[in-house]
């Protein structure tokens, strides 16, 4: 367990300030709760490929935003300031993040459950944090999200371990929000694999593809893990944490350097 008293005292000051300068225990931002994610309606050509999308490090950089509106929910719901320093945050889902600071501070697990007060306060500050937004989208996302849709046979959906509003708020953000189909998010699986197998069952559900038809585009070697073992194809881009030549070791379907090489992407996408 962390030691509670130590972590505040070290990151109160700085954590009260970045978080709107209220002292830990004032009243926090007034909440609404999340909103249903929004589906792009499909057309009506028989689907032949789903590119499963991650969004941080792949598609978008926020700055932290997400590690900040978490910190600063726990400063407004438990009086406690932590950075998150040494929570591994890349290619996991938002509550296992979250359970591991919650155990780090031996608070009750109940308050990770997606309709506590907690995670409105997430919300809550994530929307201040990018409004306006802080980060962009990564070079060549916008171009390759409009070079897979003029393939009328392919759809665009999400693959994310950020939990549906989160993930809502920075593709909103960004202005990309709608751009996408259907997702699968962190707050519907207990782990990445096992929300890759969400993923390509909603795939089969809405599309009528297996999961040999989906493929998973993201920037760590979890996304490239999960693909497997969902039984989906991989696209790595070294954009986000991780190193070319370590997704390399992965043994990716297909590895870029970014997503302004599009086209590699459509044209391996159209060779499947």
């Amino acid at each position: 367990m962390g030691e509670r008293g130590n972590s505040s005292a070290r990151h109160a000051s700085a954590a009260s300030a970045i978080c709107g300068g209220r002292p830990a225990q004032s009243r926090p931002l007034a909440v609404r709760a999340p909103r249903r994610y929004a589906a792009t309606p499909m057309n009506s050509t028989p689907t032949s490929l789903v590119w499963l999308f991650d969004v941080d490090g792949t598609l978008l950089l926020t700055e932290g935003a997400g590690r900040l509106a978490i910190s600063c929910a726990l400063l407004d719901c438990f009086g406690i300031a932590d950075d998150l320093a040494g929570i591994p945050m890349a290619g996991r889902t938002d509550p296992l993040i979250v359970g591991d600071l919650f155990r780090r501070h031996a608070l009750p697990m109940d308050g990770i459950d997606m309709r506590s007060g907690f995670w409105l306060s997430v919300f809550a500050h994530m929307r201040r944090l990018m409004d306006p937004p802080r980060g962009g989208l990564l070079p060549g996302a916008l171009d390759t999200l409009g070079a897979l849709e003029l393939e009328p046979a392919w759809v665009n959906a999400l693959l994310t371990g950020n939990v549906t509003e989160m993930a809502r708020i920075k593709l909103a953000a960004f202005g990309i929000y709608k751009r996408f189909a259907f997702g699968a998010f962190g707050d519907e699986a207990p782990d990445r694999n096992a929300l890759a197998g969400v993923a390509v069952r909603r795939a089969a559900e809405r599309c009528g593809v297996t999961p040999d038809r989906c493929v998973v585009v993201g920037d760590t070697e979890h996304d490239v893990a999960c693909a497997r073992a969902a039984g989906a194809k991989a696209v790595a881009v070294a954009t986000g944490g991780v190193s070319r030549d370590r997704l390399a070791r992965c043994e990716p379907d297909l590895l870029l350097d970014d997503l302004t090489d599009m086209g590699s992407l459509t044209r391996w996408g159209r060779s499947l």
